[in-house]
Formats: structure tokens, sequence, C-alpha cells
């Protein structure tokens, strides 16, 4: 539940502070006060997207609050690491050059895990949710909504993806004579050019070393000429002068015992020269090679580089696509075969896929007279006793007779008056009768969804007289068990509020300023009554205003001793 909204330099608004309740929370006030700025400053910290203008003029930034009950939001927030107390406080900062940021219970998050938070807290209808309705594309997603349970639809997509997979590799194998041997050529070609390399994991390194080795040899060579000469070489040498040391100190160690460690030090280091010198003549015989191997090191080096530049692979990469080369070229040799096998599956998938798509269907059309007989008890308490409402189901037209959302075409239509045929929302029904269709599938999916907080922007469009009365019946009766908040133009709608919230705009220095009012029983019956009235209010419409009002408590104590 929404619990407080701080509202600071958006729009018109320089600072509002205000507390919800729960039940029906309604916002009234004259036409471009500024109530869509409030629900829009809700939008905004929830998520949504925003720009500069939404940011006072003058103003460096916009800032809104808002302060939630944590209930139902306990899992998402452990997921992402975020520690709530008693309130979870969201933040959104909106800068003149229209950069924003994001904060929960201050640990800042992206726009995108706001938006994935705020479908846990608030489900808000605005003015265009009566043209989504009209848009027949999304009645499959509405009635699934309702009745289908996502194991179920998870179901089918698991079978309708694997058919598509297969159908995707056959398509792959599936080409002309033509182009299939001038696949083959192009792959046969450049599997033997790559065979001709003989490439080896690593070889590039290592020749390019030994060229690089040889590039220098005789400098080297003369090196380790002479430091093996003075090792090992010379008439004396280090090798034989560290023996000859160690014998003597071995002889002096037979008097001065001390002495035994310094003589085993210099055996060890004799025996380590003659290692080292017997290192050094291996890599010398080593860099005797004979006078084309430079040459032949060079080919090499140029052939892969060649290959590489060609293929746009460096050496472990043109190993790997010689083996896809000869992958590719085994599926076109035997891509008959394989095809023949892939249409046997395809074809088993295809009876899978029917069979589940036909399962779907059934649930659907359960779900759809459930739907209907909700719908038209919802209507027919909205004031639209002759209406009737029905899920209209057509097989998919083509073949295979299913696609990724099932076998269903899926259509609402209905009909509002007495004797008229069913046809299509969009062709039939007017505005109030859109606001009022979607006020009653709201309130049929509520039933079903853990959201605590609905929004309705206007949901009165195109309605007046009885129908607004039993719209305004109808919120606070999914007001029990929800906290809504509603903006309205109609005083029947206004007059069942248990919170109310007047919107007032007024000018001082030149500038315009919003303020959010709440309302007591006085201030009440004075907005009501200039909702019937306008500024001319009399004591006439401040009585109709009070015996509204005295109605609508009745009908509550009627309502909730039912409960």
């Amino acid at each position: 539940m929404l619990n407080e909204l701080h509202i600071e330099n958006i729009a018109v608004i320089e600072r509002a502070d205000i507390s919800f309740g729960r039940g029906l929370n309604i916002l009234t006030g004259e036409t471009g006060a500024g109530k869509s700025i409030v629900i829009d400053s809700l939008g905004a910290v929830l998520g949504e997207r925003v720009s500069r203008e939404l940011v006072r003029h003058g103003a460096e930034k916009g800032l809104v609050t808002a302060a939630f009950d944590v209930e139902g939001c306990e899992r998402w927030l452990e997921e992402n690491e975020i520690e709530a107390d008693d309130e979870l406080i969201i933040q959104r900062r909106i800068s003149a050059d229209g950069k924003s940021s994001c904060r929960i219970c201050g640990s800042p998050v992206t726009a995108a895990q706001l938006k994935e938070l705020a479908s846990l807290l608030v489900d808000i209808h605005g003015q265009n949710d009566g043209r989504q309705l009209m848009d027949e594309r999304r009645h499959r997603e509405y009635l699934d909504r309702f009745g289908i349970s996502t194991e179920e639809l998870n179901a089918y997509k698991s079978c309708y993806q694997q058919y598509a997979a297969i159908k995707k590799e056959l398509s792959s194998l599936e080409m002309d004579e033509i182009e299939k041997e001038r696949l083959s050529d192009s792959l046969r070609y450049q599997i033997e050019e790559l065979e001709r390399a003989a490439l080896k994991a690593g070889e590039y390194d290592s020749v390019c070393a030994r060229r690089d080795l040889l590039h220098n040899a005789e400098k080297l060579s003369e090196s380790l000429d002479t430091a093996i000469a003075m090792l090992s070489g010379e008439e004396e040498n280090a090798l034989s002068l560290t023996q000859n040391a160690a014998y003597y100190i071995g002889k002096a160690s037979a008097y001065a015992p001390e002495l035994e460690n310094t003589a085993q030090t210099l055996n060890n280091a004799a025996f380590s020269l003659s290692d080292a010198a017997e290192t050094l003549r291996d890599f010398r015989e080593s860099l005797d090679f004979s006078p084309g191997e430079y040459d032949s090191l060079e080919s090499r080096i140029s052939l892969l580089n060649k290959l590489q530049r060609k293929y746009g692979r460096d050496e472990d990469g043109l190993i790997e696509y010689l083996a896809e080369c000869r992958q590719k070229l085994d599926n076109i040799q035997y891509a008959d075969e394989r095809s023949e096998k892939l249409k046997k599956e395809l074809k088993e998938a295809e009876t899978v896929c029917l069979k589940a798509a036909d399962h779907l269907s059934r649930l659907r059309h359960n779900a759809a007279r459930i739907l209907e007989e909700r719908i038209i008890s919802e209507l027919r308490q909205l004031n639209m006793p002759s209406v009737r409402f029905a899920v209209a189901f057509s097989a998919l037209s083509g073949s295979p007779g299913f696609d990724a959302n099932g076998c269903d075409e899926i259509r609402f239509v209905m009909s509002a008056n007495a004797g008229e045929e069913l046809g299509r929302i969009s062709r039939i029904a007017s505005g109030g009768e859109l606001s009022r269709i979607m006020l009653a599938m709201k309130n049929v999916f509520a039933e079903k969804d853990p959201v605590a907080t609905m929004v309705f922007d206007e949901i009165d469009t195109g309605v007046s007289g009885i129908a607004a009365q039993r719209v305004g019946e109808k919120l606070y009766t999914v007001a029990l068990g929800k906290q809504v908040m509603c903006v309205t133009h109609l005083p029947q709608i206004a007059a069942m509020a248990d919170q109310h919230y007047l919107i007032r705009k007024q000018e001082r220095s030149g500038r315009t300023y919003t303020e959010v009012l709440p309302l007591d029983r006085d201030g009440r019956r004075h907005e009501l009554a200039r909702l019937h009235g306008g500024d001319n209010i009399t004591e006439t419409t401040l009585l109709s205003a009070e015996e509204q009002l005295s109605a609508c408590e009745h009908f509550k104590v009627g309502l909730n001793a039912k409960q």
C-alpha cells in the first residue's frame, strides 16, 4: 500500500506531501489544476520514462519520494540485496537536463529494477488503457492472464520452441541444386587449402621464434663459443680452476675441519659449471642449420599470415574453421538423408504441438466461459443491464494451424443494447462503455493480482448519471480489498471516497502553484457542490452534496454489513 507521496518541483507543483490511506482515495480539482501530475509523479517514482519537461521551470531538479508497505516485496528486496525496515522508501530525482537517478531505501538502482519492483506495488490504469482494450491483438493476452496458468503456457511454448528449432534446421538444408553445388565447391576449396597448410596449434609462435633465432645465429654463435671456451675450453678455464681449488681446499680441510663446507661448495660449483657448459654446447649445436632452413621458415610464416588475413582468424581459429567447413560439407553431402530424418521429426513435433495447442485451446474456452459470466455480472452492476459480452474463437488460418501462442485467434465481442448483434468492441462500444468494460476487467483480474494498490486516471471518461454512480460504487467495492486511487471529475464517484484530496492551482507573484489539500467532511461537501454547480455554490447545491454524501455513507454501511 502507498502511504505517502512527496512531490517537489514537478511541473506546477512546487512542493506537496500527500498521505494516502486504505480504501478509496479520490483526487478532484479543476481541469489543468494538476491532478494528472500527481499520477505522473507516481509513475515517475515507479520507473516510468521521464523528461526534463517534467521539472518545474527555473528549478535545478525535481524530486518524487514514495513510501510503501514492505509486504509482498520481501523476495525482490532479498534478490536485489536491498534492506528495508518498516517501510519501502523509493526516490527518483530528475535533473533539469533530463537525467535521473533512482534509489530504493537509499540504495541506487536502475530504472529497469524500479519498474520490476513497481509491478509488485501498483497497477496504474491510464487513459490509454481503454484504447488498448480495442486492440484485438491484446485480447488473447487478457484471457490468458485471467484463466491460464504460467505452467500451462510454458508447457505449450516448450513444445513450440522444439518444433520451431527443427523447422529452422530443415529450412537451412533445403536449397536448390545449383546453390548446393556452389556452396560445396567453395567448401571443398577452403578445406583443401587449409589441409595443405597442415596447421598445428601453437606452430606460428614457435616458427617465428626459430626464425628470429636463426636471424641472429652468427652473433649468438660467437658469444656462445667464447663463453664455452671460458668455461671449459681454454687451458686454464673456469671449470678446471674451480676443480683445482676444490682439491686443495679439500686437502686443507684435513688440518682445518671447518673448511670442509667450503670444499663441498666448490665441488658443487664445479658440477654446476660443468652442467652449464654442457647446456651451452647443446644449444650451440642446435644453431647448425641447413642453408635453406631460414628461407623455409620465412615461407611458412608468410603462408600462415596469408591464411589468417584471408579468413580473419588466428591460428586456433583457422583450425576450428577447418572443422566447421568439414562439418558443413558433410551436412550438404548427407543433406537428403538428414532432411528426411528432420521431416519425420518435424511431423512428430507438429503432432505434439497440435495436441498441446488443442489442450491450451480447451483451457481457454473454459476460462472464456467464466470470464464472460464475470464480465457480464460486473457490467450489469455498472448500469449496463442489457449488455452481452463474449469471447469469440476462430481457428488460426494457414498451415500448420498453430503459432507461438497456440491455435486460436481470440477477440472480445459485445452488444451494449438489447436487440443488437454481438460485434467488435472497437465498433460497438462508446467511450463510457469502454471505461466500464475496462473497470470490470480490472476488478475481475484484481482477484488474482497480488498488487495492493490500483490507480485509475479518469476512469469516468464518457460516463455520467446513474452509470457514474455505479462506477463509484464499483470503485468502492474494489477498494474493500485493495487501496484504490482515482482521479475524477464526477461528484457521483467523488462522494464514495474514504479519503478525498483537492488539487488546487493558484497564482502568486506571477508564478503558478499547485497544492494538494486533504478535505474534511465539510470540505468534501463544498467540493461536491462545486463539481455539481461550478463556481455557483448555493445552499441548494450544498444540500444536494450533503444528500449525496449521506446516500453514499448509507451504501457503504449496507455493503460492509454484507461482507
